[in-house]
């Protein structure tokens, strides 16, 4: 909540948030931000980065802003560091003694404003928070209880029975969401465990966010720039739809594109951070016919999707165009193309991401954190798809699963050397539940992370090693896209030749023309 490991000059770097380093005049911000060191700012000023850091209120202002007419005004207090069971606890504040003071900060801000006669409402509380109570073992297992104690003493404190507050998920896309597995899951549950009975807190997801770039693997802790814009976005769109002001822009395929009683072949994408398209942006997108025609709604594919575990799907079909959450796309545009450009057969594409996920979340056993199993939902997607074609009277062919190898596993060492077992139990029983002994799978794979710590462990080999043994599975080196800025994830002139490359692997196994 802080804005960790991130800088205001990174904005311009991401197109959909540009703007955002300076000043929104329109929104009124108080705020007291650091651990030891704090920076407050004494009264209302406006909204702006502080300390060259960039904070989810940024985005989530700017947002909120541009979907309701009501000037709003932000309070912040947040520290790095700290514990709900200790600093933020309600009733024995220790430490850094957060509860208190934020409660100060609340009141004084809204007194400044009553004594300039400004009328306002509370309308929520964003809560991000929870990592470091994972540290200590007593505070872990009694999160969700520390959780609705707190809620209860602000709705108290504050005389609001009925405060809404948003509860962000804990980023699972991050190292800590792999080496610190179980315990991350402790406090997810705990978070879950609340709102799923409190009718005014909501569980926020956030998993599927941008996630800062580290040294020297790529894994990191943090945020970081992008993910704090997208992080508020994620907030935004929560507000905004408790009000009633969130709507997805509609995208409907208007005229089914396939004649009733006709073939068409079905391919379902699937993967995790570059399948989703974390850093590809429709405004990066060349000037040329052949790539602006990428950003057009292409009404002779029908599409549908699952993206980031479930955060956005579609309601029904739709024609193949961008849909990310954030102006973000994925392979899929291309891929769509370039197969239409040579193959006369109906295509339909079907796409199902998280890119907060790591292999073992998709395989058949899953792990012990059961709410990232995705695997089931996975089969169920498939199937959904093929009998929603199937009741419109068409004959469906499931060509292939194309999955593009998850990126965070080749920087993790444990993962990294269980990734072809955890890959081919994923192959293996999807056959057995779609009922398809030789249903093929498209494997694309960037080059893995290089660095001594994880090199001993050739997970290229290992791959090749099962798609050799394997008639059904085609191993696709991914290994020539345009460079990429930063590890492990491809930006958006590599996702777009990433989907060039997959349909033609995809014609040249089918011996069709390319």
């Amino acid at each position: 909540m802080v804005g960790s490991d991130s800088r205001v000059q990174d904005i311009k770097r991401y197109p959909p948030f540009a703007g955002l380093e300076s000043s929104q005049e329109n929104v009124r911000f108080s705020y007291s931000i650091g651990r030891e060191n704090k920076t407050n700012s004494n009264g209302w000023v406006d909204l702006q980065p502080v300390n060259n850091t960039v904070g989810p209120e940024l985005s989530f202002a700017r947002k909120v802003s541009l979907n309701i007419k009501t000037p709003i005004a932000i309070i912040k207090c947040a520290a790095g560091g700290t514990h709900l069971g200790g600093d933020w606890n309600p009733d024995e504040p220790i430490q850094f003694k957060m509860y208190p003071l934020t409660l100060n900060l609340v009141k004084s801000s809204l007194a400044e404003l009553d004594q300039k006669g400004i009328k306002y409402r509370i309308e929520g509380f964003i809560w991000h928070q929870g990592e470091n109570d994972m540290f200590e073992e007593s505070y872990m297992t009694n999160y969700g209880k520390n959780l609705q104690n707190f809620i209860a003493k602000w709705r108290r404190d504050l005389n609001i029975p009925k405060l809404k507050f948003y509860i962000g998920e804990l980023c699972t896309k991050t190292i800590w969401g792999m080496d610190l597995r179980p315990r991350m899951y402790a406090i997810s549950e705990g978070q879950r465990a609340v709102t799923k009975t409190d009718p005014f807190a909501e569980y926020i997801p956030t998993a599927h966010i941008g996630v800062e770039i580290g040294n020297p693997v790529g894994l990191h802790y943090h945020y970081g720039t992008l993910g704090q814009l997208e992080h508020g976005v994620n907030y935004a769109d929560a507000y905004l739809k408790t009000i009633g002001k969130h709507s997805l822009q509609a995208r409907p395929l208007k005229t089914w594109p396939y004649k009733k009683g006709t073939e068409v072949k079905l391919f379902i994408l699937a993967g995790h951070r570059n399948m989703e398209g974390e850093r590809a942006f429709v405004q990066e997108v060349g000037s040329s016919k052949k790539h602006q025609s990428l950003l057009k709604d292409n009404p002779a594919i029908a599409y549908k999707y699952s993206l980031g575990g479930g955060y956005r799907k579609s309601k029904s079909w739709e024609p193949l165009g961008p849909v990310g959450f954030y102006n973000t796309f994925g392979p899929e545009l291309s891929f769509g193309q370039a197969l239409q450009a040579k193959n006369k057969e109906n295509i339909v594409i079907a796409k199902f991401t998280h890119s907060g996920s790591q292999i073992i979340d998709w395989t058949p056993g899953g792990s012990l954190a059961k709410s990232r199993h995705i695997y089931p939902a996975f089969i169920n997607f498939i199937k959904e798809t093929i009998g929603e074609l199937q009741s419109k009277d068409q004959v469906v062919e499931l060509a292939g699963i194309f999955y593009h190898l998850a990126e965070n596993d080749m920087s993790f060492y444990p993962y990294r050397k269980q990734a072809s077992e955890r890959l081919q139990s994923i192959i293996n029983q999807s056959r057995v539940d779609l009922g398809q002994s030789s249903l093929k799978w498209y494997v694309s794979q960037q080059p893995p992370t290089n660095d001594k710590g994880v090199n001993s462990i050739d997970v290229v080999s290992d791959v090749e090693t099962i798609a050799a043994a394997d008639p059904h599975l085609i191993h696709i080196k991914a290994f020539n896209l345009p460079p990429q800025e930063k590890k492990l994830v491809i930006d958006t002139g590599g996702i777009i030749e990433l989907g060039n490359l997959i349909a033609k692997r995809y014609l040249i196994a089918e011996k069709k023309e390319f």
